[in-house]
């Protein structure tokens, strides 16, 4: 079943919102964007940090209970490390993002 597309508010109805000054007051739903799009990019950092952080505890799991063998041990390590780097290429990559949100202003 097909619903009918409801009405969208006109550009009129954002337009109508001026000053006597002939300021136009901030249009409510860019704020929202705004504040949905800096959320997501929250979110996101959350999703490194966990992804991170399984990284390394897999990787400290390898070394402290298989540590006799040279592989596992090996991987251990290797795991440790890309979970620290996926958790500094995650930090980076918020911190430019929200530089770019806050700089569209």
């Amino acid at each position: 079943m097909n619903q009918p597309d409801l009405p969208r508010p006109s550009d009129a109805a954002s337009t109508a919102r001026s000053e006597a000054s002939g300021a136009v007051v901030p249009d409510r739903r860019n704020e929202l964007a705004l504040i949905r799009t800096d959320l997501a990019n929250e979110r996101t950092l959350l999703a490194y940090v966990r992804t991170s952080l399984m990284m390394a505890g897999t990787g400290g799991t390898l070394v402290k209970f298989f540590g006799d063998s040279k592989d596992l041990l090996v991987l251990g390590f290797a795991l440790i490390a890309c979970g620290a780097a996926l958790f500094l290429v995650g930090l980076s990559r918020c911190r430019q993002q929200s530089l770019r949100i806050r700089n569209r202003n």
